[in-house]
């Protein structure tokens, strides 16, 4: 009798805490964006949080830590509770910052669980409004000394790489200056203070719409639609340029040993967020390619973006300042 009376007393048990595991989320969730407002990260975040709370049904939060290249940020999600309340929205700097500054406070393979991937968009060349600079032929001229300076969002972003790339492409080197995002870098390159600025076009589109800035060109393999007057890098005749393409992608994570339920109930809220048509229509106009993944799929483009990057971090021997 005691016996039957302990396992009732279990199964008891186990009914009352099934209900509770199956209330995810219950409490607001925390999007970490490990960059300043105002760029690409600060963009996709907000745009995902707004449909997000929609989706789950609760609150949604994204909070900006800059600082380092995006690792403080970063590092909040890697020590948070693994219960899918606190996430990091990043990108494919993700994998190249940590082989830059050499002792990053966490290894991205066991420290997060990828989600989803979000979106991928294009760099662009911008130059001041009223800047002499008019193709990237001018631009790499320039590039022919070092002196030439070029802002990007902080070192081992993926501006930062971009940059590093047209100049190995070209035989080119900049003077960087490294923001804590693009958004301050911005305002530096329209008041002139910098001459040119790497961005992705999504960050920049609106001060190049609303005459603020110039586009030189983009990154992507055809013509960015809402920008068809700004040619592509391939396009530019500069030798080197002839088949250049490079995006930036962002995804959504949590901290590693994320409960598989909650895994699960993440994965598909992204998948309804970003089949969502006027979520789509948001991304769209700021020039995204809007596409949901797998987690073993995230985990697998963050992999060839290692073996892409790293051992050009290497051979540069860039390194944090």
């Amino acid at each position: 009798m005691r016996l039957v009376f302990a396992v009732m007393a279990a199964f008891t048990m186990l009914a009352g805490i099934t209900p509770a595991a199956a209330e995810y989320p219950d409490k607001p969730i925390r999007i970490m964006a490990p960059y300043a407002p105002g760029g690409n990260i600060d963009v996709t975040a907000r745009i995902v949080a707004d449909k997000l709370k929609d989706v789950l049904g609760i609150s949604v939060v994204v909070e900006n830590k800059a600082g380092a290249s995006g690792m403080i940020g970063s590092d909040v999600v890697a020590r948070a509770t693994p219960d899918g309340y606190t996430l990091l929205l990043s990108a494919n700097s993700l994998v190249a910052v940590p082989a830059i500054y050499g002792n990053a406070p966490y290894d991205w393979r066991t420290a997060f669980q990828p989600i989803s991937h979000i979106q991928a968009v294009p760099a662009v060349l911008v130059v001041p409004a009223n800047s002499p600079i008019k193709t990237m032929a001018d631009f790499v001229a320039l590039g022919r000394d070092g002196k030439f300076t070029v802002a990007d969002s902080g070192v081992g972003t993926t501006n930062h790489i971009a940059i590093e790339l047209i100049g190995e492409a070209t035989g080119t080197k900049y003077t960087l200056v490294h923001y804590k995002g693009s958004g301050q870098a911005q305002i530096d390159v329209i008041a002139g203070q910098v001459p040119a600025q790497v961005d992705q076009v999504n960050a920049a589109i609106g001060h190049i719409r609303a005459g603020k800035l110039r586009a030189i060109a983009v990154s992507s393999d055809k013509r960015v639609p809402q920008l068809p007057d700004v040619p592509t890098m391939k396009e530019s005749g500069v030798k080197g340029l002839e088949s250049f393409t490079f995006s930036t992608y962002t995804g959504l994570f949590g901290p590693a040993k994320l409960p598989p339920q909650v895994l699960d109930r993440l994965h598909d809220a992204m998948v309804k967020v970003l089949s969502d048509q006027a979520t789509l229509r948001r991304f769209t106009d700021l020039t995204a390619e809007v596409r949901s993944s797998t987690p073993q799929e995230l985990a697998a483009m963050l992999d060839k973006e290692e073996r892409l990057v790293v051992p050009l971090i290497k051979k540069l021997g860039i390194k944090a300042e």
